[in-house]
């Protein structure tokens, strides 16, 4: 497993996976036992925590931004409280943070290597916050969810499907250090080629690899729609692991996408049939009330 910026193609096909709520069932533990208690406390909104949680877990996991990057997500949950009703009413002011977004703006790769690196040469409170809450963030994951937990059913049963027959990548916006733990601490590290975390930059540019590879000879396994994005941006095929179908998804590709894939019978029909499921499992907007 290669886990720099070097790589070498191997094979004829190219397939990336993401982590978190992908391979593996992370997502809803980190999020709601880790990121958003870290939100509610260094962003000063216990008094509408109800709210906040209800916010952040649209935004991060029950709608099309799922799996979006931590400070985007951060900046979308403070939209959404801002128009709701019931925060307004409390008279809880919610800023939005606009260093963050002019960083955001600025910087590609969205991870405190980097966030780290502005808050040492530029003196802003907001930056500061930003950088310890996610940080603290980081922290709680390591403490709860500690060694990890397993990979869905048939993740390794595909993994070892495609050993020798495709080269595959970790494409993820979890931070590396956590991607490369959990993925040795299952033992799956063997089975990639190469670990792409926040720190590499997006999942668009951790995909770029797939220019090395044929037309239809590459393919991103995700569960959000910014995988498919990633996927489309670099004339890669997709295949959804469904939120709330993640069994059966993986069974799926295990037992028909890995082969019509290696067959180059994935393109077309196929494919549209597992994108227009996928586009029904995730909502645009919350379904409460908002003020316009």
């Amino acid at each position: 497993m290669m886990t720099s910026t070097q790589f070498t193609k191997n094979s004829d096909f190219l397939v990336g996976i993401d982590s978190d709520g992908c391979a593996f069932d992370t997502m809803e533990l980190k999020h709601k036992e880790c990121f958003i208690p870290c939100i509610i406390h260094h962003w000063g909104l216990k008094g509408v925590s109800k709210y906040a949680r209800e916010a952040a877990e649209f935004v991060n996991l029950y709608s099309k931004t799922r799996g979006v990057n931590r400070f985007p997500a951060l900046i979308e949950v403070f939209k959404l409280l801002q128009k709701r009703p019931e925060v307004v009413e409390r008279g809880v002011k919610i800023e939005i943070p606009q260093p963050l977004v002019e960083w955001m703006n600025a910087e590609t790769k969205l991870g405190n290597v980097a966030l780290a690196k502005f808050v040492e040469t530029h003196d802003d409170p907001i930056m500061k916050k930003t950088l310890d809450w996610s940080v603290d963030v980081n922290e709680t994951i390591d403490r709860i969810v500690g060694e990890g937990v397993p990979p869905f059913p048939r993740v390794r049963e595909s993994l070892q499907k495609l050993q020798g027959r495709a080269d595959v990548l970790v494409v993820s916006a979890t931070p590396q250090a956590a991607l490369e733990k959990e993925w040795a601490n299952q033992g799956l590290a063997q089975f990639v080629q190469m670990i792409c975390g926040q720190e590499f930059g997006t999942k668009k540019e951790s995909l770029a690899f797939a220019a090395q590879y044929p037309q239809n000879h590459a393919l991103m396994i995700g569960d959000a729609p910014g995988d498919y994005k990633s996927a489309l941006a670099n004339n890669a095929l997709f295949f959804p692991i469904n939120p709330g179908e993640e069994e059966a998804s993986w069974e799926r590709f295990y037992s028909e996408g890995v082969d019509k894939f290696l067959n180059e019978e994935f393109a077309g029909e196929y494919q549209r049939e597992l994108l227009e499921e996928f586009d029904s499992h995730l909502p645009e907007k919350p379904s409460w009330r908002q003020l316009d």
